[in-house]
């Protein structure tokens, strides 16, 4: 037996052992190492996320009490101002001094309307409408100047040959001293708006004519009254609307040149804002 040749083969086999363990402790060793810096970057993670979470919780208990002081001061106010302000049939609140002040117009304004409004809102209509119309009725008196309320609006028909010559809508200088006083009761009274609408007859435009028909005239004198109004009076623009109508909402039949007079016209609405009313109603 060749002992030496297998003594050769036991070293051969265990040197290969050997390589092959090592090889693997090695492979073992560096997963370890990974699986352990994963673990640090998950503790560190989850720190973060409790970092986080701990301030999101002092958050809301900070929102949760501000919330409750807020109630407790909106209870506080409620009650105080339930011995100074009454609530009216649509929901608004009323101080007793501007109850004091609505009863002191109220006293001026015609009774039959008064008995006819159900509500503050209408109420207020009444007031603002009765100021607007006294102090126009003192200031436009004209037989070309029509004033009156309709469903407490106030409405101002003014006959076109005040403001515009014939097919035109260039406004008239002799009008200025009507617009003039319009616009000092229109800036008088912050909480109203004002709508300007055009009126024609019913006769067609010329053929040819630098204006296209009556919808044109009608927009074109509405636009140039606001303008003026803006311009020359200082009347806010955001308070007041254009309107042209044409010939389609006459006063009366057009049969011949003096019923066409009467159609022509410039009619303006003055609309009470008694949201804004109201609004400074519980200022006072």
């Amino acid at each position: 037996m060749n002992y030496k040749l297998i003594t050769t083969g036991i070293v051969t086999a265990a040197l290969l052992v050997s390589c092959v363990s090592k090889k693997k402790y090695v492979e073992l060793q560096g997963q370890y190492d990974d699986t352990r810096v994963q673990l640090q970057k998950n503790q560190i993670a989850k720190e973060e996320v409790e970092a986080k979470y701990n301030a999101i919780e002092n958050r809301v208990e900070a929102y949760n009490a501000k919330i409750a002081s807020l109630q407790d001061l909106n209870n506080t106010v409620t009650a105080e101002n339930a011995t100074k302000y009454e609530i009216s049939k649509d929901g608004i609140p009323v101080s007793q001094a501007s109850k004091a002040k609505m009863s002191a117009a109220l006293s001026k304004v015609n009774q039959t309307q008064l008995a006819n409004a159900r509500t503050l809102k209408d109420t207020m209509n009444l007031i603002i409408s009765h100021n607007l119309k006294t102090n126009l009725d003192n200031d436009l008196a004209s037989e070309d100047i029509d004033i009156n309320i309709d469903e407490t609006v106030v409405m101002i028909n003014i006959s076109d040959k005040l403001l515009f010559k014939s097919g035109s809508y260039k406004v008239n200088s002799t009008a200025d001293n009507l617009l003039q006083r319009l616009a000092d009761v229109i800036n008088s009274e912050p909480a109203i708006e004002v709508m300007i609408e055009g009126h024609t007859d019913n006769r067609t435009v010329k053929n040819g004519a630098y204006i296209k028909d009556n919808w044109e005239l009608s927009v074109e004198r509405s636009t140039a009254i606001i303008r003026e109004l803006q311009e020359k009076y200082n009347v806010d623009p955001a308070k007041m609307i254009a309107a042209g109508r044409s010939s389609y909402k006459p006063l009366v039949q057009n049969i011949d040149n003096e019923s066409r007079a009467i159609n022509r016209r410039t009619r303006i609405v003055i609309l009470p804002n008694l949201d804004k009313f109201l609004s400074m109603l519980a200022d006072n």
